[in-house]
């Protein structure tokens, strides 16, 4: 699959998977900034990408940024819609107990592009029956 990528900014860096057979590509922070703690900050990457129908691509958290500093993806994940054309940012928390700090080029999340199945929604008036049936939380122990 083809990924298409328009830099918005001069200061963007193009995504790219930093190993071979990793699941997510890195994105990068454009803006010097600090997110206090318990802060939320939407997090300019400079890009904008084009996908084709039938696929979203996934932001998701940096697990190095979630264990050392408290940093993860607010809205994890985010969805980004195959018809949506505007920059990417990403909605960035500190959960830490420090003050942290966003360089210009700064890997703060990464982006995993996923097949997407729409489902035909139908109304019906009660649902097959299962061995688990209405069990919830907690139901298995």
């Amino acid at each position: 699959m083809e990924l298409k990528i328009v830099k918005l900014d001069q200061a963007a860096i193009i995504p790219n998977y930093a190993h071979s057979g990793d699941a997510g590509l890195d994105l990068f922070a454009i803006n010097a900034t600090e997110i206090l703690p318990g802060e939320t900050q939407l997090i300019k990457t400079g890009i904008a990408i084009a996908l084709p129908p039938g696929i979203e691509a996934q932001i998701r958290p940096r697990s190095g940024l979630a264990l050392k500093h408290g940093i993860t993806v607010l809205n994890s994940p985010g969805t980004i819609d195959a018809g949506y054309r505007g920059e990417i940012g990403i909605i960035l928390i500190n959960h830490g107990k420090q003050v942290f700090k966003i360089t210009p080029g700064m890997k703060v999340a990464q982006m995993v592009i996923c097949s997407v199945i729409q489902a035909k929604v139908t109304l019906v008036e009660e649902l097959d029956l299962t061995t688990r049936g209405n069990d919830g939380f907690g139901s298995t122990g």
